[in-house]
């Protein structure tokens, strides 16, 4: 006997635990599975509706069913710039908002235009008075619908405007260098070194700013970078007499003379040109870029009818990631006097080891004085970046009644001190490597106390017209789990462009003559009938994940900011993160906030409420062991307040980040002396002593499960309210092994200790009592079984919280029946087979043991014979015509479509059709499952005549009990496609690469019947 069939207590084979909700949901219908397992006892989210709801239940049961348009998700909404007609643009507002979708972000995309003077930016540019009567022309219609417009702060991305040249104040800056080497005891006479990269396109102007000499030292060089010394580097700018040099050279050793040179990069925005004349990027470092910008728009955009629908339909203005591009150094005019004023000490003579060639270090100084310097360098961008662009624009924007959304990640800065700033940090799922990049952002987020991580969601390389929203979901449910609540779909594209083929304009395809990026979601897409099932899904994720505050059970220290790197903690990110821990990373500025205090042994007790904090050596600086000496002084403080810290690592011998003043790291180091000695501090010297050491201080995570898993699991806190949403996922895009299903007990903590579970279903938005638990204290223990990027969403509460029925009436502690839950206020077993069943409840203090008897239940049946009824999707006569044409078949077995003659390269909709008689003993008491198997595309189910609940895409079991009857039954399933095998041969050119995919229900297509009895 295989270990899969050896029996447990009860005396059920392990292979029928897994095909079982094993611990209770509540309610009418509780999820039966294929033996890969089911979401916890879950009623199946593609379940039908329930009989009427107690009064008590409608507005908390609203609130999850049907959440406001607030936190319904968004679209990137990509214009080929102003060449879009008014009533189309109106057309589409009303299509996003009926699908279900709470706003849009308009954004001039036209990577897949060969020819962009067809979009005659003269007159259609971005900013523009037809680009704007067409942004008035949307915003007046999503104030008509509800929903809100994000604008960019400019065309494309980085940000830039047509109101500077390459050369102006507030344009984005570059430092150039040029050298020359000298031999010991040579002479150079000759002109300034010019830079070694050519100046870009538009950029006709460059200041010499400094002209030094170093010795070379090989001792300092690396691989890639010449060692310098730095006790010779010399300033001879004052030998410059015009353009030229004459200089001798040491005897000693040789020499490298360089010069610097402060001119534009000529940064343009992404796939331009969208402006006549060309728009800049501007300088992100000053005042003056972001001024630039603040000036366009007032003088161009902002026109009265704009002002005034802002503030009714404005949602963000936003900006995307920081990709300033130069060949040179990122660079802004003030930065010298703004790093001596930060750092205290000049820059001028430093520079060498921070210049940048083709975005490679060129010079090196001793190691440890290069990472100094380099780290000051980009704490000083870092605070520029934040004081004179976030800052300056978020106040401006606040004045036209938008928030900030940014990503702020892109250049070495500290990322998660921005994201403390902005009014919506965002991230994004193409760029981000793993889940601790998002946690980066979301530690900013919640120690300044505020609520929303966006993520520019579903960008997959190759991926248009062959996306599924299956393949959305996987990728999104592990967001969610490290702080993402709110999602921006990308993306929706505008209908049409001159010259385009079907099915319409699309914003990243063809790509260079190929797939493009991203997906073209809307009524172009056989599924998007299907789409208000994905919306309402996300918007309770949303609803749920916006609710009061995050937690996370540790803050790991980090000193260098950065994200988007796919760098995450020691142990607690391989290993803590498998064993249910959860954490967030912060950064020095985030100890300065107000929330950053101690009390009852959190740190932020009034957001995240981290129950330690753990410091690792900086990964960003080959790990060195560093701390300022003010940062260290607040942990100090921290710890004092009764915060446990847990510390890896030699930090005994730590060393400030920076370049030390005198006497700073001595005053480190007897801070961090009086640290180590304190009774809630530990140090490690091994990351595989953290958990011991975390033990040791009494922490303990939030979710605790013995064994290692894929399960990831965000916690949040409302009105005392613990809401637990848990997703059987992945830490990154690619993982291997796959995730595999997942089925075993996980232990919650409860905020109030009468507190009892609630099975929110995210699918429909149905809340029901759990029905089978253990209870220990402040926790509350229960079987979670869920399928690859299946998720589950569990509220802890007051009894009577959704107005069930259940009170605080006895639940099951354990039972033979392979689920308990509550109907309609009763506690009830089903089982997938007669038999009598013992149930312990739960009795106070005390239990005690009922005996239920289900009688006879009938097989399970494997519904083969269909009737499919196919719309296939083709090319019209216009690129945004789609003819639709019928086929008909009878199957005997099913099959993917491209199996089926007639139907191996369609794209579209199949209705499938089947008639199953049910006999005796079909009478109350019994119900069954669909299980749909793995369905390529979205879904629908219809049973005699009536549409079920949304389905869940992901694990597709759905509970029909509730709406089969004895004798005849018509059960119909509806699946929509991606438009892939239709563009294969339609337009082979650019699809023809692509693998035809597998559409329609391929099977096994399963009816399971259950038993069901009251307990007791």
């Amino acid at each position: 006997m295989s270990d899969a069939d050896a029996q447990d207590d009860h005396g059920f084979t392990r292979r029928r635990l897994l095909r079982t909700a094993a611990v209770a949901g509540a309610g009418t219908a509780l999820a039966w599975s294929t033996p890969a397992g089911t979401a916890l006892a879950a009623a199946s989210p593609g379940s039908a509706a329930s009989p009427a709801s107690a009064a008590a239940q409608v507005d908390r049961t609203a609130w999850l069913a049907h959440p406001g348009r607030p936190v319904q998700p968004r679209f990137r909404w990509w214009w080929p710039d102003g060449l879009v007609d008014p009533r189309e643009i109106r057309r589409e507002v009303d299509q996003i908002a009926d699908a279900g979708f709470g706003g849009v972000e308009i954004a001039a995309v036209t990577h897949s235009l060969d020819d962009k003077t067809v979009l005659h930016v003269a007159e259609n540019g971005w900013g523009t008075p037809v680009w704007t009567a067409r942004v008035e022309a949307a915003l007046d219609q999503a104030a008509k619908r509800g929903i809100t417009i994000d604008l960019t702060a400019g065309p494309s991305w980085p940000t830039a405007v047509p109101s500077i040249t390459a050369d102006s104040e507030a344009a984005v800056k570059e430092l150039a260098h040029g050298s020359v080497q000298v031999a010991g005891g040579a002479t150079y006479t000759g002109p300034v070194p010019a830079p070694l990269v050519a100046a870009a396109s538009g950029v006709t102007r460059q200041q010499l700013v400094l002209v030094q000499a170093a010795r070379v030292d090989t001792a300092n060089s690396t691989r890639k970078e010449t060692g310098l010394s730095f006790s010779s580097v010399r300033d001879l700018t004052g030998q410059v007499a015009d353009g030229s040099i004459s200089w001798t050279a040491p005897p000693d050793g040789e020499w490298v003379l360089i010069a610097y040179w402060l001119r534009g990069s000529g940064q343009t925005p992404e796939s331009g040109p969208h402006t006549s004349p060309t728009a800049y990027v501007v300088d992100h470092f000053s005042e003056a870029g972001a001024q630039a910008v603040i000036d366009f728009w007032e003088a161009h955009i902002l026109t009265a009818p704009v002002r005034r629908l802002l503030k009714k339909a404005g949602g963000a203005l936003f900006e995307d990631s920081l990709e300033i591009e130069t060949a040179a150094l990122q660079w802004t005019p003030g930065l010298p006097a703004a790093f001596e004023k930060h750092c205290g000490y000049a820059l001028e003579p430093y520079l060498p080891a921070v210049i940048l060639s083709k975005s490679n270090q060129v010079f090196a100084f001793d190691a440890a004085l290069t990472r100094q310097v380099r780290h000051d360098f980009w704490e000083t961008v870092s605070r520029l970046f934040d004081d004179h662009h976030v800052a300056v624009l978020k106040k401006w924007a606040h004045s036209l009644g938008l928030k900030l959304r940014m990503q702020p990640y892109g250049l070495q800065t500290d990322a998660i001190a921005t994201a403390s700033i902005l009014d919506i940090p965002e991230g994004e799922s193409l760029g981000f490597k793993n889940l601790d990049d998002y946690r980066c952002l979301a530690g900013g987020r919640d120690m300044a106390g505020r609520t929303i991580l966006s993520c520019e969601s579903g960008a997959y390389t190759g991926g248009a017209y062959n996306t599924t929203w299956q393949k959305f979901l996987t990728t999104m449910g592990g967001a969610y789990a490290a702080g993402v609540n709110q999602t921006v779909v990308h993306g929706f594209s505008y209908a049409t462009t001159p010259g385009v083929k079907w099915p319409g304009y699309a914003a990243f395809t063809p790509y260079h003559g190929k797939v493009g990026y991203g997906e073209s979601w809307g009524p172009r897409q056989p599924t998007w009938q299907h789409v208000p099932d994905i919306s309402g899904y996300l918007s309770r994720i949303h609803q749920v994940l916006q609710s009061g505050t995050a937690r996370a059970d540790v803050a790991v220290f980090r000193q260098t900011g950065y994200t988007a790197t796919g760098i995450g903690a020691s142990w607690f990110t391989a290993s803590g993160v498998p064993l249910g821990w959860t954490h967030q990373f912060i950064s020095a500025p985030l100890l300065e906030l107000p929330g950053a205090k101690v009390s009852g042994g959190r740190l932020a007790p009034q957001g995240p409420a981290y129950k330690a904090l753990f410091i690792e050596g900086d990964f960003f600086s080959g790990s060195a062991c560093t701390l300022r000496v003010r940062d260290a002084e607040r942990l100090l403080d921290f710890t004092k307040a009764g915060l446990p810290i847990v510390m890896l690592g030699a930090w005994d011998t730590a060393t400030v980040p920076g370049l030390p003043a005198d006497g700073e790291n001595e005053r480190l180091h007897t801070i961090i002396g009086k640290l180590l000695t304190q009774p809630r501090v530990r140090r490690v010297s091994d990351k595989a002593d953290v958990p011991a050491a975390l033990a040791d201080l009494g922490v303990q995570p939030d979710v605790r499960h013995a064994t290692a898993s894929t399960l990831l699991n965000a916690h949040r806190v409302a009105d005392g309210v613990d809401y637990y949403y848990l997703c059987n996922g992945k830490h990154a895009e690619n993982v291997k092994p796959p995730v595999a299903p997942m089925d075993h007990e996980v232990t919650l903590r409860r905020t109030g200790h009468d507190g009892v579970p609630y099975l929110l279903d995210l699918w429909t938005g149905d809340a029901r009592r759990i029905g089978r638990y253990t209870e220990d204290g402040d926790s509350i223990r229960l079987r979670v079984a869920l399928h690859p990027a299946e998720t589950l969403l569990v509220a802890i509460g007051r009894p009577g919280l959704f107005g069930d029925r259940g009170g605080k009436q006895p639940h099951a502690v354990s039972s033979q029946a392979e689920s308990v839950q509550f109907v309609n206020g009763e506690l009830t077993v089903r089982h997938s087979a007669a038999g009598t069943f013992d149930t312990v409840l739960s009795q106070d203090a005390s239990t005690t043991t009922v005996s239920t008897t289900i009688g006879e239940v009938p097989e399970p049946r494997v519904l083969s014979a269909w009737q499919l009824h196919v719309e296939d999707w083709r090319p019209g006569g216009a690129p945004t015509t789609t003819t639709v044409t019928g086929h008909d078949l009878k199957l005997d077995a099913l099959a993917p479509w491209s199996q089926l003659e007639d139907l191996e390269d369609v794209s579209g909709v199949g209705r499938y059709r089947t008639t199953v008689t049910l006999e005796r003993p079909w009478t109350g008491g019994y119900g069954a499952y669909l299980e749909l198997g793995t369905p390529s595309g979205t879904c629908r189910v219809t049973v005699n005549g009536r549409q079920l609940d949304p389905v869940d895409q992901i694990n597709p079991v759905v509970d029909v009990g509730p709406w089969l009857k004895r004798g005849d039954n018509t059960i119909e399933v509806e699946v929509a496609s991606t438009l892939a095998n239709r563009l294969r041969v339609s337009d082979p050119d650019v699809y023809g690469g692509l693998t035809r995919q597998q559409y329609g229900l391929t099977g096994p297509v399963r009816l399971v019947p259950y038993g069901q009895a009251r307990v007791g």
